[in-house]
């Protein structure tokens, strides 16, 4: 497994590749679990009332969120390019540069590890 995380503006936004051999999500919309690496993360897009609160750059915006898209490939490269880009759409949505946007891949059971630990 792999998180996919982005930050800008001040929050992040974290979505998940299941890789070949794990069990990816099972829910109505789920791809055919036989795609070896699966995708899925929510989407959010900026409204005027409702919604949720969050902070961007100091200034509170409210977000409703979409169900989660889960999408199948058939390599890690094709998985990893797609959820960056879907992070840097994210991002769009809601008024920031893809430049403003920094992604970082990590293992979970690598997460909060110092970097030279490896």
């Amino acid at each position: 497994m792999l998180l996919v995380r982005g930050h800008g503006g001040g929050t992040a936004l974290t979505g998940t590749i299941f890789e070949r051999g794990e069990e990816a999500p099972t829910y109505r919309g789920a791809p055919d679990e036989d795609a070896p690496y699966v995708w899925v993360c929510d989407e959010f897009y900026e409204v005027e009332s409702g919604g949720s609160k969050l902070e961007i750059d100091g200034q509170s915006i409210r977000v409703a969120f979409d169900t989660p898209l889960p999408r199948g490939f058939e390599t890690r490269e094709q998985a990893l390019d797609a959820a960056k880009e879907h992070i840097k759409t994210q991002f769009a949505r809601i008024g920031l540069a893809e430049r403003d946007v920094r992604i970082e891949v990590i293992r979970p059971e690598e997460e909060g590890q110092p970097e030279d630990n490896a």
